[in-house]
């Protein structure tokens, strides 16, 4: 059975959710558990439209709030798979924080989260590969590769001297 290739946007995905009082914190903004959940339920889907399969949360890169959200406001989770390797993908998220009333619209947070495809015992399989098409797709899918090393270096799976894509930042061929 060959696998065929795909592309980001068939793995697009738009998700979005009202912060509710159950949401929110004594200070009225969006909890972060709460955010990273919903941030997985997207990445999850976009991964799953890509794989055309089940897949699992293998990692979520360092997720950092740059504003608070607050009670009321309409968040809006954009997911892509970025890269795709043996039986894993890349998923970025974008999310963005607007307040309908007075029109604002801004962005609180960025990740990456990793996903495995697994079949229904839950041992691993091939997933589609991916041909990123606009610039931006080709910038994200070049850097994959880097950030996978760093999480494998990370998770105890792979050697910092085997990292040959982070070892070309730091080193270049002479």
């Amino acid at each position: 059975m060959s696998i065929k290739v795909k592309n980001p946007k068939e793995s697009f995905t738009i998700m979005n959710e009202l912060v509710l009082p159950n949401d929110t914190n004594t200070l009225n903004n969006l909890m972060g558990g709460r955010l990273l959940h919903w941030m997985d339920i997207a990445a999850a889907i976009s991964a799953q439209k890509h794989c055309n399969n089940i897949v699992v949360t293998a990692s979520v890169d360092n997720v950092s709030f740059k504003q608070p959200i607050k009670l009321g406001d309409v968040i809006t989770i954009e997911a892509k798979v970025t890269r795709s390797f043996n039986s894993s993908v890349e998923v970025r998220l974008d999310v963005w924080a607007e307040n309908i009333p007075s029109g604002t619209r801004a962005k609180s947070n960025e990740a990456y989260y990793t996903f495995v495809a697994v079949d229904q015992k839950g041992g691993t399989i091939p997933v589609p590969a991916l041909k990123p098409e606009t610039e931006e797709e080709i910038e994200l899918f070049d850097g994959a590769l880097r950030r996978r090393q760093l999480r494998l270096i990370l998770g105890g799976k792979m050697l910092p001297n085997d990292a040959s894509e982070l070892k070309a930042l730091f080193f270049p061929a002479v």
